[in-house]
């Protein structure tokens, strides 16, 4: 008989695998849509426990992780690295690999390579590219290589000097048609969802509700299917500059500047480390070294 306690299954454990059909339904249903973007182990594995339903490995590691300016010299080798790494701390979330610039723009052929390489290398289990009506022929490939696609619209950041910024899109009525063909354009070639970043609210709604494919917002309002935002900017960590759309659920970057400054002033008055952070040995046995070193001193 076996003396071993049972084993009890943890709560992210327990959780279903989120997929790109749950998305459907849950748009179906009426239920919300959570993503929040992560680039790394620990906060993949947070994000997971957290019980959000999507993760999206973005570009924006360019800005919020590397210190690039934006997100144009970001490679496909830094997006699968860092997708990797977010793979083997998160079980449940959808992950979705942000295709990064000029890694799908050149060629159909090159887009679906490159799509390829985020689901057999980096453990994704979608990706998501930037873009309208000009880059339907590329998602329809896509998917007809099993490969779920994610679209892209409004502020989009790979085309930020076209945009002349980071600026709200689609503001006028021939930008914001334009933008309804484009949204119609990506649901026809097969994207499973889309995200709208930083146009009107009520452009957003109105294209929510006539997709039959989930809206995923950011700045965008409310009247989306879920909603989005990048971790850095939703705990505080990114402190160059907080876009309007985002709310700051911490300030984690200034927690971490008062913790160093902590470490400093500690180290310098040499109250850190004390005894319970330091290795003991036993007195005998440093009374037996200390014969030892002193009789091969007098020897």
């Amino acid at each position: 008989m076996s003396t071993q306690a049972p084993k009890t299954k943890s709560k992210e454990a327990a959780r279903a695998k989120v997929t790109v059909r749950d998305f459907r339904q849950k748009k179906k249903d009426g239920q919300p849509i959570t993503m929040l973007t992560a680039y790394d182990y620990p906060t993949a594995l947070a994000v997971d426990r957290a019980g959000i339903d999507a993760i999206l490995v973005g570009d924006s590691l360019g800005m919020v992780v590397l210190g690039y300016p934006n997100t144009l010299p970001v490679t496909m080798e830094d997006m699968l690295h860092h997708c990797r790494a977010v793979a083997r701390g998160a079980n449940a979330p959808l992950l979705i690999g942000d295709l990064p610039f000029m890694s799908y723009q050149v060629s159909v052929e090159q887009a679906v390579a490159n799509a390829g390489r985020f689901l057999q290398e980096a453990g994704m289990d979608a990706v998501k590219l930037e873009g309208g009506r000009e880059r339907a022929e590329a998602v329809r490939q896509i998917v007809a290589a099993g490969i779920p696609v994610m679209g892209h619209l409004g502020l989009t950041p790979q085309s930020v000097n076209t945009l002349g910024g980071f600026r709200p899109q689609a503001r006028t009525s021939s930008a914001a048609k334009r933008l309804i063909e484009d949204a119609l354009a990506l649901e026809k070639a097969g994207a499973f969802s889309l995200v709208l970043e930083s146009v009107p609210a009520r452009l957003a709604e109105w294209i929510s509700q006539k997709l039959s494919i989930p809206t995923i917002g950011i700045g965008a309002g409310v009247g989306c299917d879920g909603q989005v935002l990048v971790t850095h900017d939703l705990l505080g960590l990114f402190d160059r500059f907080v876009p309007k759309f985002v709310k700051q659920y911490a300030s984690l970057h200034s927690v971490m500047a008062e913790a160093f400054a902590a470490f400093k002033a500690e180290v310098e008055e040499r109250s850190f480390p004390g005894e319970e952070h330091s290795v003991a040995i036993k007195e005998e046995q440093w009374q037996a070294l200390l014969k030892d070193l002193n009789g091969k001193t007098k020897s």
